[in-house]
Parts: structure tokens; sequence; C-alpha cells
């Protein structure tokens, strides 16, 4: 059941970049990168629950940890306040 998940997981990330890459505004664009990071997050605890290896686990909560301050910095770039954090 989880290699379903995680073939699911795939589709939806390569959907999702779809999204990235044609989306007309900066908007769409953010939350398709949100979307995908999010999915990647799970795939990782996906990987890490099927291969039984707690490491995976560390790596991924990092790894949300960058999407989410990559997020900000890209919501203050984008919204014109540059100079500020």
């Amino acid at each position: 059941m989880l290699v379903y998940a995680m073939y699911f997981l795939v589709i939806s990330i390569l959907v999702s970049m779809a999204r990235v890459v044609i989306g007309p505004t900066v908007a769409d664009r953010m939350v398709g990168l949100n979307l995908v990071t999010a999915q990647t997050l799970a795939l990782l605890v996906v990987i890490s629950v099927s291969k039984e290896r707690l490491i995976l686990l560390d790596v991924a909560l990092v790894y949300d940890i960058f999407g989410f301050v990559g997020i900000l910095v890209m919501t203050r770039y984008f919204s014109g306040r540059r100079g500020e954090l």
C-alpha cells in the first residue's frame, strides 16, 4: 500500500510542478511551490515509514522548515518590502 502512496505522491508532485511552471500569476506559482513542498514532505515520510529509517523523518522536518522559510522570503520579496526582515 505504501508503494501506491509513493506513486500517487510522485504523480501529484509532477502535476503541481506544472502549476509552478504554467501559473499565470506569481500567486499561482507560490501556491504551487508550497504544494510541491508539502507533497515532497509527505513523500519523505512515506519513504521513511516503508524503509523503517527514522533519520529520514529528521530530513523531512528540516526540509519542511526550509520550505516554510522559503515561502516567507518569497512572500516578502514579491510584496515589495525587500529591505525589512
